[in-house]
């Protein structure tokens, strides 16, 4: 994980501008989240807490996080403990990853107290707590530790706050030049630079080795810490399918780089999209387990169509089987196991063996051939209905799973509404009962200042469709692929919304991870929904066609 201590050193020094910042707001929005809204120097900004075991990490961020209806517990213990408090500072322990909110705040009663809020940022072990600054216990915490589980410390309300045991290592800021010189006067590893120097990840141990490389010690590893100290340059490289990020320059990668202005933006970039699909996650891992299998009884069915099709399509041989016996009635009697006979139907004349039943008659056994010539053609209609319906549901399935890999949580409540309306799924039962809304599609600004609207599943897309779009607004979706309705709320969009709005349409569809992604556009008046239309499904034409290629960066740029 490149959040090391390095990285904290330089998220602490950003979340300087909080100091004396009131809280406003807290958020929980799940089990491993929470979002303080705080005022300071003279804007609103939003301060994220993740304890996830991927993706912990603290940082101001742009993104909008969904809430649930009922904040939980702990969210509640913040509110009463924090809001309307003061940031007095923001402190990094050594080079741990451990940050400390500092805040003044007033009890039930209006006395000043003060209060610590602090993340541990260790992977799964990552915690958030709440600590009683005057007696240094812990008020609450986001995950509870008891003694059974730790010996070194407990975690739990009431107890004395123990930081995590320190590594004991040396801070590379607190040796002198000669002492640097004399480390690095012998060949060093990776290795020997993360066991000795204090927050160093193997990122920026290669990092420094590589520096190494090009200057002389001394200045390699002033230059590395100034540059840590200052954020100088928050980086994202993406190089062999793998992610990397640090504050400063990535000498010795040569994957695509692209920096940012500050290190929320930069944080923002590599977590938002993965841990907003861990949230969806949660809550709809039953519901893609329930498509997956529908999905699956699906295509077996289909497999076995096909099988029971190829069976039925031996009906025009029954057909000639039937003909050939009425033909040569006086020429095979009861008892006979087969007939051959001269199949006058080809030009080569040549004999046919016929199988018979010697229970029956010849007349029996003619009959019994066209009747099994007319079960066969009605079987074959059916199969082509079933066929056809089974692959018009396959199609819907997927979109549907493509829709909830790609969701909101408030989505994925929609989704959910419309498999009960179809019939599919029975809904759960909330616990009170919620007015209806209307779908919300989600909204983005091209950079020449024009609005896109996007569906996130198929009630969105005909709410946007039919309801939200004007005829002559521009509609867009991927071509013969699953995805979302877009609409660019113009009707001469400049040619940078359209090719914005072609690359949030491939980025919401089936082909995200694609390039070269094929997206028709049109005008709204020549898109129908043909009746008994499944949500979502339409049919258009006068279209024309623009290749794009998603990139999640410019998505969120055009995110309002």
């Amino acid at each position: 994980m490149a959040f090391d201590g390095l990285f904290t050193r330089s998220m602490s020094k950003e979340l300087q501008t909080l100091a004396s910042g009131r809280i406003t707001k807290i958020y929980q929005p799940n089990a491993l989240e929470v979002v303080l809204q705080i005022r300071a120097a003279g804007q609103n900004v939003k301060l994220l807490f993740s304890i996830h075991p991927s993706y912990s990490r603290i940082h101001l961020t742009n993104q909008s996080i969904e809430n649930p209806a009922d904040p939980p517990m702990f969210c509640m213990l913040l509110r009463k403990h924090l809001e309307g408090g003061f940031i007095q500072s923001v402190v990094q322990d050594g080079f741990e990853r451990v940050i400390t909110l500092e805040i003044d705040s007033k009890n039930e009663i209006g006395d000043a107290v003060k209060r610590k809020l602090i993340i541990e940022i260790m992977g799964r072990h990552s915690n958030l707590l709440l600590i009683d600054a005057k007696n240094n216990t812990i008020i609450d915490s986001l995950k509870h530790l008891p003694p059974s589980m730790n010996s070194y410390r407990t975690v739990l309300p009431g107890q004395q706050y123990i930081a995590p045991p320190k590594q004991q290592k040396i801070a590379l800021t607190s040796l002198s030049d000669e002492e640097i010189k004399q480390f690095f006067s012998k060949e060093v590893t990776v290795k020997e630079i993360i066991e000795h120097f204090a927050g160093f990840s193997p990122l920026h141990a290669t990092e420094l080795l590589h520096r190494l490389s090009t200057t002389d010690a001394v200045t390699a590893c002033r230059q590395l810490m100034n540059e840590i100290a200052t954020s100088a340059q928050p980086t994202y490289v993406e190089q062999e399918g793998k992610i990397y990020f640090s504050p400063t320059s990535l000498t010795h990668l040569s994957g695509v780089s692209t920096t940012y202005e500050t290190l929320g933006e930069l944080l923002d970039r590599v977590f938002f999209a993965r841990a907003k699909r861990d949230r969806v996650k949660q809550q709809a891992g039953d519901l893609e387990r329930w498509l997956q299998n529908e999905l699956n009884k699906l295509k077996l069915k289909q497999k076995k169509l096909q099988k029971d099709y190829e069976r039925a399509q031996n009906l025009e041989q029954f057909q000639l089987y039937g003909e050939l016996l009425m033909a040569n009635l006086y020429n095979f009697s009861k008892g006979a196991e087969f007939v051959d006979v001269e199949n006058y139907y080809s030009e080569q004349a040549e004999k046919v063996r016929i199988p018979v039943s010697p229970r029956k008659t010849p007349i029996e056994n003619a009959q019994s051939y066209y009747t099994k010539y007319n079960k066969a053609k009605t079987a074959l209609i059916m199969i082509e209905e079933q066929k056809k319906k089974a692959t018009e549901d396959i199609d819907y399935l997927e979109m549907l799973t493509q829709q909830v890999q790609q969701a909101s949580p408030a989505d994925i409540e929609e989704i959910r509404e419309e498999l009960a309306e179809q019939g599919l799924l029975r809904i759960r039962q909330a616990k009170r009962k919620k007015k209806p809304t209307k779908p919300d599609p989600e909204k983005f600004t091209s950079s020449t200042g024009v609005s896109i609207s996007v569906g996130k599943n198929n009630k969105q897309n005909d709410y946007l469709t039919f309801k939200i779009g004007k005829r002559n607004e521009i509609w867009l979706h991927t071509k013969d692929i699953p995805g979302s309705h877009v609409v660019i709320h113009s009707e001469d969009p400049d040619e940078t919304t359209l090719k914005e709005a072609a690359m949030l349409c491939a980025y919401f569809s089936k082909a995200r991870d694609s390039s070269s992604v094929p997206v028709d556009y049109t005008e709204i008046r020549h898109v129908k929904k043909p009746n008994g239309a499944k949500p979502g499904f339409v049919i258009y034409f006068e279209q024309k066609t623009i290749y794009v290629t998603p990139d999640e960066a410019i998505v969120m740029q055009l995110k309002k």
